[in-house]
């Protein structure tokens, strides 16, 4: 297992000096920001990436992500100029040493949440989920959290409009015709590409959603048994759907677990959740027996605490703030080392 932490650039308000100083860190999981989705990546500006995380004594082994156009995801005629784009970005991310790209197949929305800051008692805050606030949205006028400068008015609603009709069986298809054509650059790259489970995995506004339960994961593996193809094992995005049962699922896919985001949810009723701190005790999630089905088949991927809450009056990106996902990767370091060693 290799610890990481996401990092967003040199716009990023946590210093790579900063990051380092995690204990057991190895690298940032990182990607080209200001390049159009669909468009090839100047290898320029990976190779900057790269430096700067090395002169801070880290690899950059892992992207998150490269962003999968909307032309592929609808099936258009256009799709495969994209995916052109997309094989390119492969071969110029496995140049310069990267092993693993995560990405997902989700329309439009590649996250959902209806608050960025929930109180907790404590006075910390995390990101949360409520059906009845997202009842109360409109479909013609969203304003969403998180969202606001993602598309305008008129992009949102002709994407909207675009994909009315989409099912979730053409979904798939288009899924599957992307990975089939990208496997090949995959190969010559030696890249692993780790799709990131739809969060939360069920459909929202009439868009249908794909990778959210065992049974997709199956049907995915069979689509394309290529090695790499694989997944982002997402805790906090599996784990909102109370139907998933996330030991099993690690422990019968860690094989193909190329990358794995772990948090922490926890239900205040049978739909609502908020995000919280990594231990077990703090949430639904059964952190230590994820870890311990994980280490028990042979997971060797990249690791990454994820969304943790925002504490000690730190005013940082919603879910991404240095301190609690400091706290929850020294957490996670401590139940590998002793899953380990309790199966010498």
């Amino acid at each position: 297992m290799k610890l990481t932490f996401r990092w967003y650039g040199e716009k990023d308000c946590i210093p790579l000096s900063y990051i380092k100083q995690i204990q057991g860190m190895t690298g940032v999981v990182t990607a080209v920001y200001d390049t159009p989705v669909g468009e090839v990546w100047d290898i320029e500006k990976l190779l900057r990436l790269k430096k700067l995380a090395n002169e801070a004594g880290l690899e950059m082994e892992v992207i998150e992500s490269v962003p999968v156009h909307e032309d592929i995801k609808l099936g258009r005629p256009t799709r495969d100029k994209y995916i052109e784009a997309y094989k390119q970005n492969i071969l110029n991310c496995g140049a310069v040493g990267v092993k693993c790209i995560c990405y997902n197949f989700m329309p439009v929305f590649d996250w959902f949440r209806t608050n960025l800051y929930y109180k907790h008692e404590d006075g910390s805050t995390s990101l949360s989920y409520a059906e009845a606030d997202f009842l109360k949205l409109d479909k013609t006028n969203l304003r969403l959290p998180g969202w606001d400068e993602s598309y305008s008015k008129e992009e949102l609603s002709g994407l909207l409009k675009a994909y009315e009709g989409m099912t979730h069986e053409k979904l798939f298809d288009n899924l599957v015709y992307f990975l089939r054509a990208i496997m090949p650059a995959c190969d010559e790259a030696d890249v692993n590409m780790a799709i990131h489970p739809d969060d939360p995995p069920w459909d929202i506004f009439d868009l249908p959603r794909i990778v959210g339960r065992e049974s997709d994961y199956d049907r995915l593996f069979a689509a394309v048994p290529n090695k790499h193809n694989g997944i982002t094992f997402c805790t906090g995005s599996l784990g909102a759907g109370r139907f998933n049962d996330l030991p099993k699922m690690a422990a019968k896919y860690a094989s193909r677990i190329y990358f794995a985001h772990l948090r922490q949810l926890k239900f205040t009723n049978d739909t609502d959740f908020y995000e919280n701190g990594h231990q077990t005790a703090e949430g639904n999630v059964d952190v230590y027996a994820i870890v311990k089905a994980l280490v028990q088949n042979g997971f060797d991927g990249y690791l990454r605490p994820d969304h943790g809450r925002n504490i000690w009056g730190e005013d940082a990106k919603p879910g991404y703030g240095l301190f609690d996902r400091a706290l929850g990767g020294a957490y996670l370091v401590g139940l590998f080392e002793a899953v380990e060693k309790d199966l010498k």
